[in-house]
């Protein structure tokens, strides 16, 4: 079993997954998945109104965070390895797959360049469940009359946000809930077969 002092989850402070979201060491956070806007099709008025409703949205609720994260994985440590490998390989057929492999992660990654997920975050000092579930439902309104469309993010969409915040999986919610879980069933099962 892993130690509980070397785990990612201690290090970053995260507890446990909770109704709203995420409860930390600190504090708990609720996230809201933001419908981003095509802006490049709307006139110069209407992105300067956009402006200044986020400008409100944000003076309404100052506790109230705006993040912006890359949609999809990053392909540079597997471009690097193919690179690596172009550059050691000497059969001309595999260099040709290889150089095939490249070039369609590039494509994949040019592809995706533009691609964000803009997120929504609030977090919570020392708020008991009932007034974080009041000022979810407020935040929620305000967001919307605001004209932004989102919705409350929820276990398979924080887990799949952090997957790719943290680089480790495209499929976050292939990500247990506890740091080790897998490992640690592996175990206990190990030592029933014996």
């Amino acid at each position: 079993m892993k130690s509980k002092k070397n785990s990612v989850q201690r290090l970053i402070g995260f507890e446990r997954f909770t109704k709203y979201g995420v409860r930390t060491d600190r504090y708990e956070f609720a996230f809201f998945g933001i419908e981003p806007t095509n802006i490049s099709v709307l006139s110069a008025a209407n992105i300067e109104a956009k402006i200044h409703h986020l400008t409100m949205l944000l003076s309404m609720i100052p506790d109230l965070e705006l993040t912006a994260l890359d949609s999809a994985e990053c392909f540079d440590a597997n471009k690097s390895y193919i690179r690596k490998r172009l550059n050691e390989e000497k059969n001309e057929s595999v260099r040709r797959l290889l150089q095939a492999d490249f070039d369609f992660l590039d494509e994949i990654q040019t592809e995706m360049s533009s691609a964000r997920q803009f997120v929504f975050c609030v977090r919570f000092r020392r708020e008991n469940d009932e007034q974080i579930f009041k000022s979810v439902n407020r935040i929620e309104k305000f967001i919307a009359e605001y004209g932004f469309i989102a919705r409350r993010m929820a276990k398979p969409d924080i887990k799949r946000m952090l997957a790719l915040y943290f680089g480790t999986s495209i499929a976050g919610e292939e990500i247990p809930d506890i740091e080790g879980e897998n490992e640690f069933n592996l175990e206990g099962e190990a030592d029933e077969n014996e």
